[in-house]
């Protein structure tokens, strides 16, 4: 996937004149979850969306190559091929749109992908994932490491202790730095928004990141207390908004934590939808970061197909 952000020069100006009204856009978090009612027809093809702009990760101490290769076999094939007939879907090349992992994992996860013979991108976490508290040189090495091993796409996750100190040109300078490492390879940039201090610091964060050439933003690890909330999300979308109003870069969004219900899924698309636009839906420009998501999806598909909730053998995650 092309780097599609070039990112521009520091801009301090910018973040000075950032305010959120809080109140206001708390008012509009509360609307995402009931704005749309959907048919059953469009509903199961919104959930199939969701299914192509799925992270599918894992990013546990246990993991072995096994559960790698398991987890790639399901990225290939993510909801079951008897439901996908049934929905006239079966031909057209459904797919997660990344696997995503450790870097010590990646190559696992290049081989079996290459084994089963399916070109989906593997991501994997970098720089310190989830703290980012150690130095840069070895966050940046960490990056070198995952693409020699076959990684297409970096998730780097910021320091944030310089967000909530407000050394901004640290930060820019960092990533950056980052961006430099992953060379042509897609950069989403985490926040780790639930430990930022407040709103206005996300909306800040986003926009340095951004500047300093991150092609995604990220709210989480999904390792904090807080992870993906729509507030959060809120205001991260019309940074984006903005920034591609000033630049013309289109700079894709992905929440991450906590992300677990075909619901989550289809507000999610909402969302995207309402604030950024049909342009915005693809997985070019969106990823949901998510584990068990899938689970959910394919069970919800099961019963618009059958009638009947699937007994949790009968959908294996993998």
């Amino acid at each position: 996937m092309a780097t599609n952000n070039c990112g521009i020069p520091l801009d301090l100006g910018w973040l000075s004149n950032v305010h959120v009204n809080h109140p206001a856009v708390l008012r509009r978090a509360e609307q995402i979850p009931t704005r749309r009612t959907l048919s059953k027809e469009w509903q199961a093809a919104w959930l199939l969306k969701a299914v192509t702009c799925i992270d599918l990760t894992t990013l546990s101490g246990d993991d072995t190559p096994s559960n790698v290769h398991r987890l790639c076999h399901k990225a290939k094939h993510p909801i079951r091929e008897d439901l996908l007939k049934s929905l006239n879907m079966h031909d057209k090349g459904i797919t997660t749109g990344a696997v995503c992992v450790y870097p010590s994992r990646v190559a696992d996860a290049v081989q079996a992908l290459k084994t089963i013979k399916c070109n989906i991108p593997v991501a994997s976490v970098a720089t310190g994932f989830p703290a980012g508290q150690t130095p840069l040189t070895v966050r940046l090495q960490e990056i070198t490491m995952a693409i020699e091993a076959g990684a297409t796409e970096i998730d780097i996750v910021i320091n944030r202790t310089l967000v909530l100190r407000g050394q901004w040109e640290e930060l820019y300078k960092e990533i950056q730095q980052c961006r430099k490492a992953c060379e042509k390879v897609h950069m989403k940039t985490i926040l780790g928004t639930g430990e930022l201090g407040s709103l206005a610091n996300v909306y800040k964060a986003s926009l340095i990141a951004m500047m300093a050439g991150s092609d995604f933003i990220k709210t989480s690890t999904g390792k904090e207390g807080v992870n993906a909330t729509f507030p959060v999300a809120l205001v991260m979308v019309r940074a984006i908004k903005e920034y591609h109003r000033k630049t013309g870069y289109k700079v894709g969004f992905k929440p991450a934590g906590g992300i677990r219900s075909a619901k989550d899924a289809l507000s999610w698309l909402t969302l995207m939808k309402e604030e950024l636009g049909d342009s915005w839906l693809t997985p070019q420009l969106f990823r949901l970061g998510a584990s068990t998501l899938l689970t959910d999806i394919e069970r919800q598909i099961y019963h618009q197909v059958t009638g009947r909730y699937a007994a949790a053998h009968e959908l294996p995650m993998a």
